[in-house]
């Protein structure tokens, strides 16, 4: 008799700062945040200007990230990621990855987003990524529709091996995400813009994402027992 095959983990935030100029306000506040949920990693997210600068600011974050476990990525700049003391970098688009994987790999990570097509995404795993991102934002802002982003995470979460993120813009994408089988929901804007505060909103996004976990698994029971039910109903 085969073994069952267990069921996959719960998937985890992932955090996108807001595009920082002065990251010392954020410096305070996000030890405290960090402590109230599961977060696996953050997406730091920096206002353009020259490298000793941007290096500056990474260096501020870092410390105020890294003791709760969680990994450091900068969004963009892979050449910033080891002198900023930084876990990785978050890329955008498939040439992108073919121009910095020499940098980031094996020491660091490396996890790409901007991927239009089924084919970069395919070709972004072929190059060693360490995760795929599905439905972030445009340069104009626009992004696929919800149900499209869950489709396109359920279909890699079926055949591929690296982890895959779905970008969620609400408390209900992230849910629906979970329930496509995201291994990570990276949330952003929204928490940010909550006007409960910060801790309040990753708070719920954890909650949904637990919700859509366990609603996925019910799924996958059911899935699982519909054979059995149906010999059954044949005898």
């Amino acid at each position: 008799m085969a073994k069952p095959v267990p069921p996959p983990p719960a998937p985890r935030l992932y955090l996108a700062t807001p595009v920082l100029e002065d990251p010392a306000a954020l410096v305070t506040e996000l030890p405290a945040l960090l402590a109230k949920a599961d977060v696996a990693a953050v997406l730091v997210r920096l206002k353009m200007t020259d490298q000793r600068t941007l290096i500056s600011r990474i260096k501020a974050l870092v410390p105020a990230i890294q003791p709760s476990g969680a990994a450091v990525l900068i969004e963009g700049h892979a050449e910033l990621v080891a002198r900023g003391g930084a876990d990785g970098a978050h890329l955008d688009g498939i040439e992108a990855v073919e121009d910095a994987m020499e940098t980031l790999k094996p020491d660091w990570i490396a996890g790409v987003g901007g991927l239009s097509t089924r084919h970069d995404s395919m070709a972004a795993g072929e190059a060693g990524v360490d995760y795929v991102l599905f439905g972030e934002p445009d340069a104009k802002g626009e992004r696929p529709s919800a149900d499209a982003i869950a489709e396109r995470l359920q279909w890699w979460a079926e055949l591929f091996e690296p982890p895959c993120v779905g970008y969620a813009a609400s408390v209900d994408e992230a849910r629906a995400f979970a329930v496509a089988g995201a291994d990570f929901v990276l949330v952003g804007d929204f928490i940010w813009a909550d006007p409960r505060g910060p801790t309040a909103a990753l708070m719920d996004a954890e909650q949904a994402i637990g919700l859509g976990h366990a609603a996925r698994l019910e799924v996958a029971k059911s899935e699982a027992a519909m054979p059995g039910t149906a010999k059954a109903e044949q005898e």
